[in-house]
């Protein structure tokens, strides 16, 4: 089983995301999250295909369903399901991810 942590930011509605292997190509998919958006998103979204990691953004499963239950389209739910099916799928190396904001350089 693979688990991830994502902290979203600004909101603060935590979640933590689990993907595991329910078959040869199969995984099963559980989230806990405070934000009720997500929670939505868990009920709708229960089982992935590895290669749902290879599909564009316009025809993955989990963005075609976060389009419809999140209303953030910035939120980082939706790419971190995919990155913990890459790793559980053993099609990537676990690696955080992360989004820093810079200051500006001083002139």
């Amino acid at each position: 089983m693979t688990r991830v942590r994502v902290n979203p930011g600004a909101c603060g509605l935590i979640s933590v995301i689990e993907v595991k292997r329910s078959g040869k190509n199969q995984f099963s998919l559980k989230i806990s999250s405070d934000c009720e958006m997500v929670q939505r998103l868990s009920e709708e979204l229960v089982e992935l295909d590895w290669m749902d990691v290879f599909k564009r953004i316009l025809d993955n499963p989990v963005y075609k369903k976060a389009s419809s239950t999140l209303r953030h389209t910035s939120c980082p739910v939706p790419s971190a399901i995919l990155k913990a099916l890459e790793v559980e799928a053993q099609l990537a190396v676990k690696r955080d991810v992360t989004i820093e904001f810079l200051s500006e350089p001083e002139e």
